[in-house]
């Protein structure tokens, strides 16, 4: 997937499938290597819960044939949900969006919309019409 920033930390569990050959891999690549403590299943509940919402609302609804497709999927999805996709825990603002209105807006009842379809229109978004 391509990333808009360069990676700088990889946080990843104990498990035996990430050998120190994983690790050297991204440390050779500038990248610092955390790994979550010892039964804290807690320490990596963010990765957790964007796996979660990845699965639940993307990747459970298509089927993926190759690698590139999985690439452009991601890239798409990642794009709505760092930039349209409301959460909660930022008063329903987009974490792009959320320190510039902390606030969420109610819209006018006459107000006109335009909705742009996402993967095939698995993913709808919106925006005022001008």
């Amino acid at each position: 997937m391509i990333a808009s920033k360069p990676v700088r930390f990889l946080v990843h569990d104990r498990d035996s499938k990430f050998s120190g050959g994983f690790d050297q891999v991204f440390t050779s690549e500038g990248v610092t290597v955390i790994r979550t403590p010892v039964q804290a299943p807690n320490a990596n509940a963010h990765a957790e819960r964007w796996v979660g919402s990845v699965r639940r609302e993307c990747l459970d609804r298509l089927l993926i044939f190759s690698r590139r497709q999985l690439a452009h999927v991601l890239h798409v999805y990642t794009h709505h949900y760092n930039g349209h996709r409301p959460h909660r825990a930022l008063a329903l603002c987009p974490p792009e969006q959320a320190d510039a209105n902390p606030t969420p807006l109610r819209a006018r009842p006459d107000l006109q919309l335009n909705r742009r379809d996402l993967l095939g229109g698995l993913i709808h978004e919106y925006e005022h019409a001008a």
